[in-house]
């Protein structure tokens, strides 16, 4: 399977996935953070993925997404944007999947 079809699959299987730079727990850039902050503040559920662990995503998803910078955050498949979008429209997030928990790739593990 090749990048983008890793990517496609994990956009398939979550509805909310947050590509970013470090981890929930432990964001390697302010704007990561306040994506992190944003989704945990709205109660959602979502994937993180940590493109600094997986050298291979990092450099194809922003020809994938046509988006330069991260975090890239995906709801239902669909590039919503970065930081700047996911924090006013965090929202968005309560009104794909009603509850909504954290949850991340295990740790070594492409996500």
């Amino acid at each position: 399977m090749d990048i983008n079809e890793q990517i496609r699959a994990m956009l398939a299987e979550h509805p909310i996935v947050l590509f970013m730079k470090g981890t929930p727990q432990f964001p390697m850039c302010g704007f990561s953070s306040r994506a992190v902050q944003a989704l945990t503040q709205a109660g959602a559920e979502f994937l993180a993925v940590n493109v600094l662990a997986d050298p291979q995503i990092r450099a194809a998803l922003p020809h994938f997404a046509n988006w330069p910078t991260f975090p890239q955050l995906f709801i239902q498949g669909e590039l919503i944007g970065g930081c700047d979008i996911s924090g006013a429209r965090g929202h968005a997030c309560r009104c794909h999947r009603g509850d909504h928990r954290q949850t991340q790739a295990p740790t070594g593990k492409t996500a």
